[in-house]
């Protein structure tokens, strides 16, 4: 069965607010090097010493390979490639407000890169295959088939500082926009 992982099905669950994220705010982003799908490292803490747009996603879907088993019943869980379409397609508007933007997810470099080539992404996908930011930041995670994941979130740090932190990201193709809005209100809440 073909799966087009550019769309999000009808009635996928709603995750809700578990308070993983509550503590984030204010944080300073730690110096955490992560393999760049345009090459090298990249260190999060000299990133958001600007206007750093950092969306978290659990994993992209491949094209003939299945998803994980009740992958679409995982709240959450489904639509990282509508995610982070939406924030290619938006690019210029984050740009034109001062904000880097990267992605982040437990994937390999490797899948990264396929995924950053397929969709054409141009900006960094960052690998964090190590989960070092669950372990220096306590991002939330969840298991599925022997995998760690991150749950969905997104971060915005200016001047080294987590300032505001979207989570839980439903729908996930909107997040971009939301994200947007926020920024061009200064601390304008979304929720």
């Amino acid at each position: 069965m073909a799966t087009d992982y550019g769309k999000l099905p009808p009635n996928l669950p709603v995750p809700e607010d578990d308070g993983c994220a509550d503590h984030l705010t204010g944080m300073e982003l730690p110096e955490v090097h992560l393999s760049s799908t345009l090459g090298g490292a990249v260190d999060l803490a000299e990133l958001s010493r600007g206007r750093l747009v950092a969306y978290v996603y659990p994993r992209t879907g491949t094209p003939g390979q299945p998803s994980p088993s009740g992958w679409d019943d995982i709240p959450g869980a489904r639509g990282c490639t509508p995610q982070s379409c939406a924030y290619r397609d938006r690019l210029t508007d984050f740009a034109s407000l001062g904000a880097t933007v990267v992605g982040i997810s437990a994937q390999s470099p490797d899948e990264q890169c396929e995924f950053a080539e397929r969709e054409h992404i141009p900006f960094p996908l960052l690998s964090d295959s190590g989960l070092r930011l669950r372990d220096t930041l306590q991002l939330p995670t969840f298991e599925v088939e022997q995998m760690t994941l991150y749950k969905r979130l997104t971060i915005i740090a200016e001047s080294g500082k987590i300032t505001k932190v979207f989570y839980p990201v439903f729908p996930p193709d909107r997040n971009a926009t939301e994200v947007l809005a926020w920024l061009a209100g200064g601390s304008r809440s979304t929720r």
